[in-house]
C-alpha cells in the first residue's frame, strides 16, 4: 500500500509539472530547459523527458535547448474554474474601469470569461440595463437584479459555460448593443484578438458586428499571444482595458494601430 501511494504521488507531480510547462509555453510561446530546471528544481534530463512526452502528444514542438508552441498557436483551453484565480486583482481593477464606462439604460454585451464575469458583478449596482450574453454563469450572476437579461441560446460549452453555434450567431444578427466587453485569450497587434475555440470565435465575431463600441478587457499576460481562432483584427477594437503591467512599448504599439488603451 505504501508503495502504491508513493507511485500515485509521483504520477501527480509529473502531471502537475507538465501542466506548468504547458501553461508557461501558452503564456510565453516557448520554454527553455535550463529555465524550467532552475525554477522547478528538477534535473535537465527530467525536463527533457517531459518535453519529449508532450511533443509526442502534439502539445509542443521540441527545439535545441527547449520547446516552442505548435505553429505559434496556444493549444490550451483551460476551464473557467482554472482561470478564475489567475490575475485576480488585475481582473477586478479592469472590471471596475469597464463599469465606469456604463450608464443607466444602456445595452451591454458580455461574452464568456473570468474578466467579463467580474464586470457582470460590477454591473449589479446599476438599476436598469439590458445585458446580452452567451455566458450561462453571467446570466446566473445577474439573475436577481432588475436588469433585462438576454441569453443568446445555442449549444453549451461546459469548459467555459458559454453558448455557441448557429442559434447563438443567428440571434446576435438581430440585436444591437451600445458596448461589447470582449474577453480574449490572445491579443497580437498584427493578428488581432484570438481565442482557443473556433465555435467561440464565431460567436464573438457576431458580437463585434452587433456592437457600437468594442472594448477588449484582458490582463497584460494576454498580449503578444496568438491563440487558435481569430475573433477580429485590431482595427475592430475601439478600446483596450488592461492592467498596469502592460509595457510602454506594447502600449505605444497598440496606440499606433489606432486602439485606445487604458491601464489600471
Amino acid at each position: 500500500m505504501e508503495a502504491e501511494n508513493k507511485i500515485d504521488r509521483s504520477n501527480m507531480l509529473i502531471a502537475e509539472r507538465r501542466r506548468h510547462v504547458l501553461e508557461k509555453i501558452h503564456q510565453d510561446g516557448r520554454v527553455l530547459v535550463s529555465e524550467l530546471s532552475d525554477s522547478l528544481g528538477i534535473s535537465r534530463i527530467t525536463i527533457r523527458k517531459d518535453l519529449d512526452s508532450l511533443e509526442a502528444q502534439g502539445m509542443l514542438k521540441r527545439t535545441h535547448g527547449g520547446a516552442l508552441s505548435v505553429q505559434g498557436s496556444a493549444l490550451l483551453d483551460p476551464t473557467l474554474r482554472e482561470k478564475e484565480q489567475k490575475q485576480l486583482k488585475e481582473k477586478q481593477r479592469i472590471a471596475a474601469a469597464a463599469a465606469a464606462m456604463v450608464m443607466e439604460g444602456m445595452c451591454i454585451m458580455l461574452d464568456s470569461g473570468t474578466t467579463t464575469t467580474a464586470i457582470a458583478r460590477e454591473l449589479r449596482r446599476f438599476k436598469r440595463l439590458t445585458i446580452i450574453t452567451n455566458a450561462v454563469n453571467i446570466a446566473s450572476e445577474l439573475a436577481t437584479t432588475e436588469h433585462e437579461i438576454i441569453l443568446t441560446g445555442g449549444t453549451l460549452r461546459q469548459n467555459s459555460f458559454s453558448l455557441v453555434g448557429p442559434l447563438a450567431e443567428e440571434m446576435l444578427r438581430e440585436v444591437h448593443a451600445d458596448i461589447l466587453f470582449l474577453g480574449v485569450d490572445g491579443f497580437d497587434v498584427v493578428a488581432g484578438v484570438t481565442t482557443p475555440n473556433f465555435l467561440e470565435s464565431r460567436v464573438n465575431r457576431a458580437m463585434v458586428k452587433a456592437s457600437k463600441m468594442v472594448v477588449a478587457v484582458c490582463d497584460s499576460t494576454k498580449f503578444k499571444r496568438r491563440s487558435l481562432a481569430l475573433i477580429a483584427p485590431p482595427q475592430a477594437i475601439h478600446k483596450v482595458i488592461t492592467d498596469d503591467n502592460l509595457s510602454d512599448e506594447e502600449m505605444d504599439t497598440l496606440v499606433a494601430a489606432g486602439v485606445e488603451v487604458l491601464r489600471v
